[in-house]
């Protein structure tokens, strides 16, 4: 490693999460935490919507019209909510509840 290199790595090194190196400055650690915070918040918002798509999916696997509009009903708020917070895309939102509908009105007939 060249010179430069070295003392940026010593300097930048002594503060890690995980595996990953960081600044050893106040403000870069607060902002390692509060990523890290972040990260793993947002992180179990994405997981609770993919629950609710596979309990939506489950609902329709059984033919049962009723209980899957009951699973998507409580679905599309949760969805919605993740969507305006910025944990998923709106248009990823939208899909899944177009796609979701369809096949619960689908069961209908």
């Amino acid at each position: 490693m060249s010179q430069i290199n070295t003392v940026y790595f010593r300097a930048f090194s002594e503060y890690t999460v995980g595996e990953k190196k960081l600044a050893n400055s106040v403000q870069a650690k607060k902002r390692a935490r509060q990523n890290e915070k972040r990260r793993q918040h947002n992180a179990s918002l994405r997981s609770m919507v993919r629950t609710y798509l596979k309990k939506v999916d489950a609902a329709i696997a059984t033919g049962d019209h009723g209980a899957a509009q009951e699973a998507y009903n409580a679905s599309v708020p949760v969805i919605d909510r993740m969507a305006d917070k910025g944990i998923i895309h709106k248009n990823k939102a939208a899909r899944h509840k177009s796609r979701l509908n369809t096949q619960v009105k689908a069961l209908s007939k």
